[in-house]
């Protein structure tokens, strides 16, 4: 008898069927001796949609909501039949007496498999591959401990109660905004608080006001000095006056040193990444967004097997992990990286509390390095950055603290106080591995009782400034960290918001900001995110509960416990049925109106209605107005396309021969101009450029960012 592994994408089940020793390739499976490896494609079953209960529902009527099927069907996803089908053969076949399930491991991976099982009528038994990483080698210690399936089920319980509530209280909720207001409104738990954030911060900005501040500094002998205000001890003051009268005070004055004080300090490397983290430093170094560092890193998981489990939630690794270490110091020791690794393996490497933390590990630890040895060449400029990233993060945990004496120098001048401050690198310890970090400046030589003598005196002043607006990186950590946004101090529920990862998980955040963007609830303007007077109509429409990040809070709370056995599914999903029929019934007998504040004299060719006008994260186009028809135009769109004056990316705008590249700076070049420039640059496009550019962009992600010149190339019937 053999047994079926069900991995989730067709990449992980090549891997596993070659440990495995699966080498007869068919349609939907690879089969070996012992073993038959079958694959989803991600999802392969999905829940009904709400015509499949009922015809009548396929049109939006406000008098057929709450929709609220007894129990949710399970349907396959028409493009993905052809592979169900293949699945579930295996699953019946008379030889296979075992299903392993070998999603990836977390709550919806389990869903993944699980639905199928469900929808193919599977009775087998079940076991659970669980695995952080796709190296042979722990594809090999994996299935050396499969574990057994039944141990899942409240996981799977979990993942269903989520996936159902959220089909229960989004759909119902966005028909009825849709039908209420006739227009293409959405909300949902987690994106409608994500918005009331970006609203919040928003009005603290609106609200801002700007106030003057005053300083002064004092320079002698080699050394700039700031002026300390003597009740406050700041070193500024909104009294004008007060610099005014302590700068007439020292003028012409000589200053003496009257303490020295010298210390010796330690700073500690930050901890690892899980996938938050590293999203938003992928944002602010380089301008990625969070879609776009979570499809690099499934590449360097997945196709490279690089580095591990790319969506966790955990900045530590387990005790058992740190027995592993050495041998994946000896994979990375390769190109720039070798004299980095080598000090590290002729020391023993024990377990410390700074990286070390089984309490903070639930379903994966931090995201570090596989056993599995680089080829640097292979990865893409976008791959390398990613993985330099992480392999810096994971060696300089394991890197000594950096030793530095910090000296400050008091200096006191017709009365007011003074104050310097230098430091002085003893050993470099992590620091090594970075070499942009800012640099420690030490202090020139002086004495305590010294006189400086002249002084350099320079008055200052600033304005105090708004909060800044939310890009990618800082919407993200509020995501994670919403506490500051809820409505009421409530301390059990912020409790609960921490402890549970705050709004979405670190699987979903990505895909509900591009969701936003998608919907045009969002806009960039350079790196600041803006709301559209869509979004803003929105927030004022849906009911305040949906607006609470607590909601999450308590699903989350409730999900995690039901995880755990501690709470049965049924009595969370009588709660949602509850909560989305008074949700239902909020929106319907609303009194707001919704106005499209967008739009436009251009009439759509398709329905004859005017068109509104939006942003998104690819540029402008126009959109119907009308929801059933949906027709779009595209105006412009931001390229990779850098402008040879100032250097921002540019536009792509127009159509067919009139496309032109236009920059916020000015500048404008036509497309037969920038073509023919840069084959004088030596970049010319041919049609085999396009064709390497296109596998490029597949490659890069799932669902690419920008790929403008692929379709301005494309027009030009290269």
């Amino acid at each position: 008898m053999k047994k079926l592994v069900i991995a989730e994408k067709p990449s992980v089940a090549r891997d596993i069927a070659r440990v495995l020793g699966c080498n007869k390739k068919e349609k939907t499976y690879l089969e070996g001796r012992d073993y038959v490896v079958t694959w989803g494609l991600g999802h392969l079953v999905t829940l009904a949609d709400p015509e499949d209960y009922n015809k009548n529902y396929k049109e939006w009527k406000m008098e057929d909501l709450p929709m609220m099927p007894e129990q949710l069907k399970l349907n396959v996803i028409p493009q993905s039949r052809h592979q169900f089908n293949g699945v579930k053969n295996c699953i019946h076949r008379n030889d296979i007496d075992e299903i392993i399930i070998a999603t990836d491991a977390g709550r919806e991976g389990e869903l993944v498999a699980r639905w199928i099982l469900v929808k193919a009528g599977n009775k087998k038994p079940i076991k659970r591959l669980w695995i952080s990483s796709v190296t042979d080698k722990a594809i090999r210690q994996g299935f050396a401990n499969l574990r057994n399936g039944k141990e899942f089920d409240n996981l799977y319980r979990a993942a269903q109660c989520r996936a159902e509530a959220d089909w229960l209280v989004g759909i119902n909720a966005t028909r009825a905004l849709t039908c209420k207001y006739n227009a293409q409104l959405s909300c949902g738990r987690v994106q409608t608080p994500t918005l009331a954030m970006i609203e919040a911060k928003e009005e603290e900005i609106r609200k801002f006001v700007s106030k003057p501040y005053y300083g002064m500094t004092a320079r002698g002998e080699g050394v700039l000095f700031t002026w300390k205000e003597k009740k406050s001890n700041s070193s500024s003051v909104m009294d004008k006056e007060k610099r005014e009268k302590a700068y007439e005070e020292v003028k012409g004055q000589k200053g003496i040193i009257t303490e020295i004080v010298t210390k010796t300090k330690k700073s500690y490397s930050d901890a690892l990444y899980d996938l938050t983290e590293l999203q938003r430093d992928a944002n602010v170094r380089f301008g990625f967004s969070a879609k776009q560092t979570l499809n690099i890193m499934q590449r360097l998981y997945e196709h490279y097997k690089v580095l591990t489990y790319p969506r966790t939630d955990s900045r530590y690794l387990t005790e058992d992990i740190v027995e592993t270490i050495p041998e994946r110091l000896e994979a990375v020791s390769v190109g720039p990286y070798k004299i980095y690794t080598a000090p590290l393996l002729k020391m023993k490497i024990k377990a410390n509390g700074q990286f070390v933390n089984n309490q903070k590990v639930s379903d994966h630890h931090a995201i570090i390095p596989t056993e599995q040895t680089p080829v640097l060449s292979e990865f893409s400029l976008d791959e390398r950055k990613i993985y330099d990233l992480v392999l810096r993060r994971f060696l300089a945990v394991l890197y000594p603290p950096c030793e530095y004496e910090q000296t400050t120098y008091e200096m006191t001048a017709a009365g007011e106080v003074f104050t310097a401050q230098g430091n002085v690198i003893v050993k470099e310890g992590y620091r090594a591995l970075y070499e942009n970090m800012d640099q420690m400046k030490a202090l020139p030589k002086l004495r305590k009782g010294q006189e400086i003598s002249p002084l350099i005196l320079t008055k200052t002043e600033g304005k105090t400034q708004p909060p800044a607006r939310f890009n990618e990186a800082s919407l993200l950590k509020a995501m994670e960290n919403p506490v500051r946004y809820m409505s009421e101090k409530d301390e059990e529920a912020a409790c609960i918001l921490k402890e549970t990862g705050g709004l979405g998980t670190v699987a979903t955040r990505a895909d509900i900001i591009e969701k936003l963007f998608a919907g045009f609830f969002l806009e960039k303007k350079g790196n600041d995110i803006y709301l559209t007077g869509k979004a803003k109509q929105l927030l004022s429409l849906v009911p305040e509960d949906l607006k609470k990040p607590e909601l999450t809070a308590q699903w989350e709370n409730k999900l995690a416990s039901m995880a755990k056995g501690k709470l049965k599914h049924q009595s969370f999903m009588e709660e949602i049925r509850a909560y989305a029929k008074e949700l239902t019934g909020e929106i319907r007998d609303g009194e707001g109106r919704f106005r499209h504040d967008n739009l436009t004299n251009t009439v759509c060719p398709e329905c004859g209605k005017k068109m509104l006008s939006v942003t998104n994260k690819q540029g402008k186009l126009l959109v119907c107005q009308d929801r059933n028809c949906g027709h779009r135009i595209r105006l412009s769109k931001v390229t990779n396309a850098r402008c040879p004056q100032c250097h921002k990316k540019m536009e792509l705008v127009g159509t067919g021969e009139k496309q032109k590249f236009v920059c916020a700076c000015g500048y404008k070049e036509a497309l037969e101009a920038f073509q023919n420039r840069r084959k004088k640059e030596g970049a010319g496009v041919s049609k085999k450029d396009v064709a390497n550019y296109m596998r490029k962009q597949k490659k890069e992600a799932e669902e690419p960012v920008n790929n403008a010149f692929a379709e301005a190339f494309a027009k030009l019937g290269l």
